[in-house]
């Protein structure tokens, strides 16, 4: 029965979106006898890189964790809830705010290699793009012990007295921009694993300086969460989904 329903998950079609996202469930209790297959968990990775990120800066990376003696650390840092102790797999999605100066440059590499054209002939638009991460995003970015931040903060304010201004370039802002693009790429792994009938679980629920020293991370990076990964046991979603009414979300203006 255990290698008919392990043949059935291998087989099944890929699942459209709507598909995806309805059968995607945060699963506490993994199947402790279905691997995964590592390089379909790692295709879902490619997809999560795909997802949109603030200023294309991409100031995230992913942890891929398969290796039994850091798994069982990592379940410790976790807290030892079940979806960490029972995963087969731990993607772990790491912010890199610090990395701002490196992405910038790559983007910059990026546009000149595309418009491959001296610079005095690059167009307004093409211009505006080189500019946006020659002179924007270093006067939106740097940083010291958040002194900085509300020194522009307070002058964009002033701005903003007389004309639509971008605010938040305080340095608790660029941590959230970070995380939320973090978030977007983690929901779209999980959509995809979803789609090929994986199962995941994020937690927020870990001890995070301990995540960071198991996997040796520098300073300036921040744990933005750890999902396990598996496939769902018969006991693994712990109720029906729950959602308050729509109507109480939703308005139309």
């Amino acid at each position: 029965m255990l290698a008919l329903r392990s043949l059935c998950l291998y087989m099944t079609t890929e699942k459209t979106v709507t598909e995806a996202i309805q059968y995607r469930r945060s699963v506490r209790v993994f199947d402790k006898d279905i691997e995964l297959d590592t390089e379909k968990v790692k295709n879902c990775l490619h997809n999560a890189v795909l997802a949109p990120t603030s200023s294309n800066l991409q100031l995230w990376e992913f942890y891929h964790i398969t290796d039994e003696a850091v798994l069982k650390q990592l379940t410790e840092a976790c807290l030892g809830q079940n979806a960490a102790k029972t995963a087969k797999q731990l993607i772990v999605v790491v912010t890199r705010k610090d990395l701002w100066k490196q992405r910038a440059k790559a983007n910059i590499k990026f546009y000149e290699q595309l418009f491959d054209k001296p610079k005095e002939e690059y167009a307004r638009r093409e211009k505006f793009a080189i500019n946006y991460y020659k002179k924007l995003i270093p006067t939106i970015y740097p940083d010291f012990l958040g002194i900085f931040g509300w020194l522009k903060y307070a002058v964009f304010n002033c701005i903003g007295l007389f004309r639509p201004i971008y605010r938040q370039v305080r340095l608790s802002d660029l941590r959230i921009v970070a995380h939320k693009s973090a978030g977007l790429a983690a929901q779209n792994f999980m959509i995809s694993m979803a789609a090929i009938g994986y199962d995941t679980c994020p937690m927020e629920g870990s001890d995070t300086l301990r995540v960071k020293k198991i996997l040796k991370l520098p300073r300036g990076a921040e744990i933005n969460m750890v999902i396990g990964c598996g496939v769902r046991s018969e006991k693994g979603i712990y109720g029906p989904r729950f959602r308050v009414p729509f109507e109480s979300t939703y308005t139309e203006v």
